[in-house]
């Protein structure tokens, strides 16, 4: 009876998670969608792809500043009292001192990337690292509470003031700094707001046996960390290096639409999956497996008809949001949209394999796709631009990515054969989505770009839903959503 009612209360709050979580991540991506509107009209291409670089630079810190610290938080299994304080000591020497190195080799990286002169914008940017060393383990403490909801608030205040400050500046002819001093805003207020609700007494403190606890299991988290921001990143600096500032300001603006989805949908369900993947790592395997056995088919089903759908339409939905000029843009981003897709289920395998524990497995995961990455990007970049570049990213997902991602979950126990014929399905409708919004948006070249997306969409979107969807797994996701 208390294992039901403790598996009750780990659904429900792990549906009020991913409801918070959906719901900010809605707002924030509904909010920075209109901020790039707008200055996509106001700032030059060339604002964008130095943006490119500071944004490449800062994902690449964020990933390792805290020695995968905060997920050790996550995972930490005794009382929280014992290793907050030490916890908190390591992470924060961590990040001033990376920011630190970095603000002197801040050039040598600019410089490879092909643009010296994004050397302050990077500086500026990193300066988040550096907040999110005050607050990383108090929103990891949070997580493990299923405090999605004061998470989530924090974040939309953040972006609340992003927005318009970025704008803002933008108007007043601030260049490239207007994405870079909004960004740090955001940081700061969604930072301070953590830091407060999160209740916990700022102290500082080292234990030398609970700070080798959580580096035993961070160190090779951080290490593979480091290499999925090298997946993530190595397109920006090969691109500026090869194909100038300009092309990689089209390349981010395409990289920029293709991750709406994993923004709303993925960041909200990894709130969720990482500490509800925790509480019942400790469980019967098959318990572990069931629980991976849903996740996995509720994602596909969210994300295959708006990667297909978007995909097709790129030319069109390129033409309607962000002008004519930009719509060089859509060449990468029909190639990015699959590349969305795999990388949303490295992220779960991701999650899945750090809950077991399993951090070295994810280290071996992203190193077998980072060695087949970088050649296949760089080939990309010198045989087609920008659209090369997202082949090659696409070719290294399928061949190295998720082959390494399946290979781990299996070598540590996961089974997977149960998803195998409701994923194949929800394939198929996306299949049968995108052939259909093809076959409709062609014939309709003359008509205005609006009426093109709207019919061939919904004809898409029809499609998908006949073919792939049943109404089981209509009910599944009902349940989990308003658990």
């Amino acid at each position: 009876m208390g294992t039901e009612t403790g598996t009750s209360t780990r659904t429900g709050s792990a549906g009020r998670g991913l409801r918070w979580g959906l719901a900010a991540r809605g707002v924030s991506r509904l909010a920075t969608f209109g901020m790039s509107l707008v200055l996509a009209r106001l700032l030059a291409k060339e604002d964008f792809g130095l943006y490119a670089v500071a944004l490449a630079a800062n994902q690449f810190l964020f990933y390792v500043n805290d020695a995968g610290i905060v997920s050790a938080v996550v995972q930490w299994r005794g009382r929280l009292e014992d290793m907050v304080v030490t916890a908190t000591t390591v992470v924060l020497t961590i990040s001033v001192s990376v920011y630190a190195l970095f603000w002197f080799t801040a050039p040598f990286f600019t410089t490879l990337a092909g643009s010296v002169s994004a050397t302050p914008v990077v500086r500026l940017l990193t300066v988040i690292i550096v907040i999110d060393g005050f607050v990383n383990v108090r929103s990891a403490v949070m997580l493990r509470g299923f405090q999605q909801d004061k998470i989530a608030k924090a974040n939309m205040m953040g972006i609340a003031v992003q927005v318009p400050l970025a704008i803002t500046l933008a108007v007043l002819g601030a260049g490239v700094y207007s994405f870079a001093v909004g960004a740090v805003a955001n940081s700061l207020v969604s930072g301070v707001l953590v830091f407060v609700w999160a209740r916990m007494p700022f102290r500082l403190g080292f234990d030398r046996a609970v700070a080798a606890r959580l580096l035993r299991f961070g160190v090779p988290l951080a290490g593979s960390l480091g290499l999925e921001a090298l997946v993530l990143n190595a397109d920006a600096i090969i691109i500026g290096n090869t194909l100038g500032i300009t092309m990689l300001g089209y390349y981010m603006l395409a990289m920029n639409v293709s991750s709406w989805v994993p923004g709303v949908v993925g960041e909200a369900l990894r709130h969720v999956t990482l500490p509800g993947f925790s509480r019942v790592a400790d469980e019967n395997p098959a318990v572990f497996s069931e629980r991976v056995q849903q996740i996995v088919p509720m994602l596909v089903m969210l994300v295959t008809p708006v990667a297909v759908l978007v995909a097709v339409l790129a030319p069109q939905l390129v033409t309607l949001l962000y002008e004519p000029r930009w719509l060089p843009a859509a060449a990468a981003l029909s190639f990015l949209m699959a590349l969305m897709a795999v990388r949303m289920l490295t992220a779960l395998a991701f999650d899945i394999l750090t809950s077991l524990g399993a951090t070295r497995r994810v280290v071996w995961m992203n190193l077998s796709w980072a060695v087949a990455l970088l050649p296949a990007l760089y080939l990309g970049a010198r045989l087609d631009g920008i659209r090369g570049v997202a082949i090659g990213h696409v070719v290294a997902a399928f061949l190295a990515g998720l082959p390494a991602a399946l290979w781990q979950l299996r070598r540590s126990g996961v089974v997977l054969a149960p998803v195998v014929a409701p994923v194949a399905r929800l394939l198929l409708g996306g299949l049968a989505g995108g052939v259909t919004a093809w076959l409709v948006v062609t014939p309709l070249s003359g008509t205005p770009v609006f009426v093109q997306l709207c019919a061939a969409g919904a004809a898409g979107f029809a499609a998908y839903a006949v073919t792939g969807l049943s109404r089981e797994r209509l009910r599944r996701l009902r349940e989990v959503v308003t658990s």
